[in-house]
């Protein structure tokens, strides 16, 4: 049995006094690109920022690598070697794409730099000829493949993604999804937070609905596929 890299249990959270999480359970193994698909305000985002630590639940359980960090400060879950992209992408405006990348380097947990400055450049030759731009002056589809490069700077063991096709082009959201596709063959394991249910299909493994915030259906892919129900009752704009 696989071991899960992040095992999310009965998560709570809250707004002020408004309760958006509902007891939220979730798990990941190793390799695995899991999208949480729901609705907008369906609590994806604040799923998403409860586990990185920027918006910490208010009871539940968050075990990543075998130890908890539920109310750890977000630095220190960031540093444990889980990576946050926010949806808002969130680029330093002032520093070159490079400069935003090198910002971020740190080895793993082993002190091995698997991703570095050439490796990304491999991976995301859409942003060499963009090296010595700004980050402020990219379009939002060369900021997203920016923030993505980022994060994987600092050689996380996972990598959260919300929202990462929002607002942008139909021709960039597919760079996008062969860009997550091309992490997962590299080994990458990934949290991916949506409402485009057909970009997801096309890349994630398994799938968590949330609705309410609550999880209503988990499976694989190929099983919500077949689920018509699931699709038209929880997913169906």
């Amino acid at each position: 049995m696989n071991q899960s890299i992040l095992a999310v249990h009965d998560l709570e959270a809250h707004y002020g006094i408004s309760q958006v999480l509902f007891g939220v359970d979730l798990t990941i193994e190793k390799g695995q690109c899991v999208a949480l698909l729901g609705r907008n305000g369906a609590g994806k985002s604040t799923t998403m920022k409860a586990i990185s630590g920027i918006h910490p639940g208010t009871s539940g359980r968050v075990v990543f690598n075998g130890q908890s960090i539920f109310k750890d400060k977000a630095y220190r879950i960031a540093r444990s070697g889980l990576a946050f992209v926010p949806e808002d992408r969130q680029t330093f405006p002032e520093h070159t794409v490079e400069e935003n990348l090198l910002i971020a380097a740190k080895p793993d947990s082993s002190g091995t730099y698997k991703w570095s400055l050439e490796h990304i450049y491999r991976t995301f030759p859409l942003l060499v000829p963009l090296r010595h731009r700004q980050g402020g002056l990219l379009s939002g589809g060369e900021q997203q493949l920016l923030v993505i490069a980022r994060a994987l700077m600092g050689n996380p063991s996972l990598l959260l993604l919300d929202e990462p096709s929002e607002g942008l082009a139909p021709v960039i959201v597919q760079q996008i999804a062969r860009c997550v596709a091309g992490l997962l063959k590299t080994g990458a394991t990934i949290l991916l937070a949506e409402q485009n249910m057909h970009f997801c299909l096309h890349i994630a493994t398994h799938v968590a609905v949330i609705d309410k915030g609550r999880v209503v259906y988990t499976g694989t892919v190929e099983e919500l596929r077949r689920n018509d129900d699931i699709k038209k009752r929880y997913l169906s704009v």
